[in-house]
């Protein structure tokens, strides 16, 4: 049997570097149903560079007036945040992950016990980083915004050169624009990416709304990861690209109804329509009176509901046979 889709409510940096609002976001997550929530391990330090500039969608949120490493150091959770979400989680029923974005993070993760590393798009093409991983053979989801297959091949070589098994490997599909236009999602490049690589594939959603996860479950996505905030009003630069509570709540619930929807795929009659049967199909029956010993032609038969008497695609072997005895108009034939 096919596993549950694995749900991951990407909390990011909508913390805005308060534990307080951290915690409730490990709340609406579990509360949502998710089956984890994600956050985003880094040191500016160590991550940008002191002049580099934000991205637009970053500028847009946040403005310009600050620079992007001027950002991150209001974002960073320390050692000590990392310890009180992972023991929130626990108490919540939530597993917690986090991103890690250097080569120290990674450590700081593997130090905390996390089994399951996500490497951000922006890590694809940075070799000692995926060698790093692929060392700790690991559980991995390695998001692809921006890449292209190429770059995809050469980032699960290097990790499964490093010692990561590929059947440990899941690959999401995915778009870096925040937010994605429709226009741009090409979400039929996650099931290009499974056929090309033998790999789980999944889809990281940056779109607004949840129709674009809810499809990538009905193509076959094993993971589904999302943006989610507390408020799209709060200042910050994920905000506006996020689900609000209600609507992560709503994508959760989606996402398990189509799981059930898309059963087993074995063509039969469900359970819940076989009792419909005899009301909706038909049977062949006297179009007229028909008299014992007459021919049984065109004229004289109809097929009409209900079901029950001779099956309509018998029809060819009754046409030519004889009445064995009498049949009322609209009564069933039988031979």
């Amino acid at each position: 049997m096919q596993k549950p889709v694995f749900i991951i409510a990407e909390a990011g940096v909508n913390h805005d570097g308060c534990l307080d609002r951290a915690r409730m976001l490990v709340d609406v997550a579990a509360q949502a149903g998710a089956d984890a929530v994600k956050f985003q391990t880094f040191r500016a330090e160590t991550l940008v560079s002191r002049s580099a500039p934000k991205a637009d969608y970053q500028q847009q949120t946040t403005g310009s007036s600050e620079s992007q490493y001027d950002m991150l150091r209001r974002l960073e959770l320390s050692m000590e945040d990392h310890r009180a979400l992972i023991a929130h989680c626990r108490q919540a029923g939530i597993r917690f992950l986090s991103s890690p974005f250097d080569l120290a993070s990674i450590d700081l993760l593997c130090d905390l016990g996390l089994d399951v590393f996500k490497i951000p798009s922006g890590e694809i093409t940075n070799l000692p980083y995926l060698r790093r991983i692929g060392s700790l053979a690991k559980d991995v989801i390695l998001s692809t915004g921006m890449a292209d297959m190429d770059e995809i091949s050469a980032a699960l070589r290097v990790l499964t050169d490093a010692g990561t098994p590929k059947d440990r490997i899941t690959v999401l599909h995915c778009n870096t624009e925040y937010p994605t236009p429709m226009g741009d999602v090409n979400l039929r490049a996650m099931r290009s990416i499974g056929a090309a690589f033998g790999v789980r594939v999944g889809y990281s959603d940056h779109t607004e709304g949840i129709e674009v996860p809810i499809a990538a479950v009905a193509l076959g996505a094993a993971v589904i990861e999302k943006h989610f905030t507390l408020d799209r009003r709060l200042p910050g630069p994920d905000h506006r690209a996020s689900l609000e509570p209600v609507e992560l709540h709503a994508m959760v619930s989606a996402i398990r109804n189509i799981e059930v929807a898309l059963g087993d795929a074995q063509k039969r009659p469900s359970l819940s329509e076989s009792r419909n049967l005899v009301a909706v199909r038909k049977s062949i029956v006297a179009a007229k009176n028909i008299r014992s010993g007459e021919i049984f032609t065109e004229d004289n038969l109809a097929v009409k509901r209900p079901a029950g008497g001779l099956d309509p695609m018998c029809w060819d072997e009754v046409i030519g046979r004889c009445a064995l005895r009498q049949f009322v108009s609209g009564e069933p034939i039988e031979w």
